[in-house]
């Protein structure tokens, strides 16, 4: 992976970032070398290819049921205790039935995780997202939608009705409206599974091309795919943005 712009970007985030960065100093991102009490966990994969090739592999083993539970036991807590370097970032709904971390065969330390309904975005959102690239080099962004979500199907009934949800429910509406808007122009038998597709590829198109992303992505340095998961199979289908 091209490191030579890392000087330069971290230097800026220094002075934008310094707050945050004592603030979050629980949360900081270089990874320890090795462990003091057990075997080294697997090396980081620090290219796009090579995080989404880990995070395939991963959901390879969660469809078959040949589960491997790397790196979730004390040794490995006591690892990343002081320092961590999440390979990828995941955007995934807050539908109890997709763990990013389970879907994935992932471990401690190896994602950072967002979840909000329907992969609703706003300036929050997208700044969680932005923080490990930005930050610690993390080479993969996923956007990952699924089946049957019940987030974007009652946002989709709101937006056709004209009945707005109550309470906060209704920003997850405002959220998702360009993807309603996107499946009701391009029809289909099922709109609500259309909507939820929608929701992912428009999500991580705006990321990809976001002033702050968008330069490691045209240089190669970091990926953002947009995934859909299949709660009957297991499986996650690559929608769009996966590295070569």
């Amino acid at each position: 992976m091209d490191r030579a712009g890392r000087p330069e970007r971290r230097s800026l985030l220094a002075g934008g970032l310094a707050g945050a960065v004592v603030a979050l100093a629980g949360c900081s991102t270089t990874r320890a070398a090795s462990s003091t009490t057990g075997a080294p966990p697997k090396a980081r994969p620090t290219t796009p290819a090579t995080a989404f090739a880990r995070l395939m592999e991963g959901n390879r083993r969660w469809v078959s049921g040949d589960l491997q539970h790397p790196d979730r036991d004390p040794n490995r807590r006591q690892l990343v205790a002081q320092e961590q370097e999440p390979f990828g970032a995941i955007l995934s709904c807050i539908d109890s039935r997709v763990p990013p971390e389970l879907l994935f065969d992932t471990g401690l330390g190896d994602l950072y995780v967002m979840r909000t309904g329907g992969e609703a975005v706003g300036p929050v959102v997208t700044g969680s997202v932005e923080y490990g690239p930005m930050t610690s080099d993390t080479p993969l962004i996923v956007i990952l939608g699924h089946q049957r979500c019940g987030a974007v199907k009652a946002a989709y009934a709101s937006l056709r009705d004209g009945k707005p949800l109550p309470g906060n429910l209704q920003a997850i509406v405002k959220a998702l409206t360009p993807a309603y808007k996107q499946a009701v122009r391009e029809g289909g038998a099922d709109p609500v599974e259309t909507m939820a597709r929608a929701q992912v590829t428009l999500t991580a198109a705006d990321l990809r091309s976001n002033q702050d992303l968008a330069p490691l992505v045209e240089k190669g340095a970091l990926a953002v795919v947009g995934a859909y998961y299949s709660l009957d199979t297991g499986k996650v289908e690559v929608l769009a943005g996966a590295p070569a």
